[in-house]
C-alpha cells in the first residue's frame, strides 16, 4: 500500500534524484522556463516552490539553505533580487506546467515548466531572436539580389563583347 508515500522516484537512486532536482531547479531559476518530461516537471514544481517560499524570508539562514541546493551564486542572487521582488507577493503557485504532447523518440509526455510572472522576459527574448532572424534574412536576400545583379552585368558585358 502507498499510504502517505510522497514523491516520484523517477527511476533513480536517492542521490541521483536529488542531483536531478537541484539541476532542474537551477535551470528553471536561471532561464525562467525549461522543457522536460511531465513527471520531472511535476516533481520539480513542488521542489522549486519550496525554495521560493524559503527565499521570501530573505534572511541569511534561508540564503544559506538555498545555497546548499543551488550551487550557482549568480542564480541565487537573481532569485533573491529579481524573482522574489516580482513574485514574492503571491501566496504560492509560482510555477506553471504546460503540457506539450509526446516526444518522438520514446513517446514520453513532455511539458514546459515556467515561472508564472516571467512571460514578458521570455517573450522579450523571443522577440529579440525574431528580430535577429529577420535582419539576417534581409541581409541574405540583399546579398542574393547583389549577386543576381552582378551576374546580369557580367552576362551583359560578355554579350556586348561578343557583339563587338
Amino acid at each position: 500500500m502507498r499510504h502517505r508515500v510522497r514523491g516520484r522516484k523517477l527511476g533513480r537512486t536517492a542521490s541521483h534524484r536529488a542531483a536531478l532536482l537541484n539541476s532542474l531547479a537551477t535551470a528553471l531559476l536561471k532561464h525562467k522556463r525549461i522543457q522536460t518530461t511531465l513527471p520531472k516537471a511535476k516533481e520539480a514544481r513542488s521542489y522549486v516552490e519550496t525554495l521560493i517560499t524559503k527565499a521570501r524570508k530573505n534572511d541569511l539562514h534561508s540564503r544559506r539553505q538555498i545555497m546548499s541546493v543551488i550551487n550557482d551564486k549568480e542564480v541565487v542572487k537573481e532569485l533573491f533580487n529579481e524573482i522574489i521582488k516580482k513574485i514574492g507577493d503571491r501566496p504560492g503557485g509560482y510555477t506553471r506546467i504546460v503540457k506539450l504532447g509526446n516526444r518522438m523518440g520514446d513517446d514520453a509526455e513532455m511539458a514546459i515548466l515556467e515561472l508564472v510572472d516571467f512571460n514578458d522576459v521570455i517573450n522579450a527574448k523571443a522577440e529579440e531572436h525574431k528580430e535577429k532572424r529577420e535582419a539576417k534574412a534581409k541581409a541574405k536576400k540583399e546579398n542574393q539580389e547583389k549577386e543576381v545583379a552582378e551576374e546580369a552585368n557580367v552576362v551583359e558585358e560578355t554579350a556586348a563583347k561578343e557583339v563587338n
